[in-house]
């Protein structure tokens, strides 16, 4: 049975039930997640809950593809090109690409860009450890984002973006204004093209 470890260094805890208590939190109770949860240098809980937020999305993109090929459920008007489709063994693989090595990537590519656009406006900013810790757990609401509903993907793309602009202005010490305006464009790139919140929207629009 996997047990918490605590960190030395004051970061999270470890463990499955770690994960569920800050998945809880960061949704309930952001602003005190982002000051209490977040340590210098501990990125590697949030990576795991990234990490499982997108095997948990992906699951769900790929579980209605295959109740959709059964006949039991329509995927509505969204397109599933992902991982549904394939075969089980290569859609394990690309399950497996997609979690273990586009989500990390994706996640500091974007807090490198983060951390850039930040230079300018946040002297007393945190470091990159902490931007891609709000990142991670800003993806929090996302778990429901391959569900075939746009308003659904649309709501939680939107209340994840809204978690990160928080998270950003809390760990970096920015108005809640400027945290939006310096946020936008990694917002784009995860919750608007990762996680397919501006493909919803474009389709509620149509």
């Amino acid at each position: 049975m996997t047990q918490w470890v605590e960190n030395p260094t004051g970061g999270r805890d470890r463990g499955p039930v770690a994960v569920l208590r800050a998945w809880a939190e960061v949704l309930v109770r952001p602003r005190r997640f982002f000051r209490t949860g977040v340590a210098p240098g501990d990125q590697a809980p949030g990576l795991v809950f990234a990490a499982l937020v997108v095997l948990v999305e992906e699951l769900g993109r790929f579980a209605v593809v295959e109740l959709a090929e059964r006949g039991l459920v329509s995927t509505g008007p969204f397109a599933y090109p992902a991982i549904g489709g394939f075969s089980p063994g290569i859609a394990a693989l690309a399950l497996l690409g997609i979690v273990v090595f586009v989500t990390p990537a994706t996640v500091h590519l974007s807090a490198a860009l983060q951390t850039v656009l930040l230079i300018p406006v946040a002297p007393d900013r945190g470091g990159i450890s902490e931007t891609v810790q709000v990142l991670c757990y800003a993806m929090a609401p996302c778990v429901l984002a391959g569900l075939p509903s746009p308003e659904l993907r649309v709501v939680v793309t939107a209340w994840g973006a809204a978690l990160y602009v928080v998270g950003t202005a809390v760990i970096h010490e920015l108005r809640l204004g400027v945290a939006a305006a310096v946020a936008a464009l990694p917002v784009a790139i995860v919750f608007g093209y990762g996680f397919r919140g501006v493909d919803a929207l474009l389709t509620l629009a149509g």
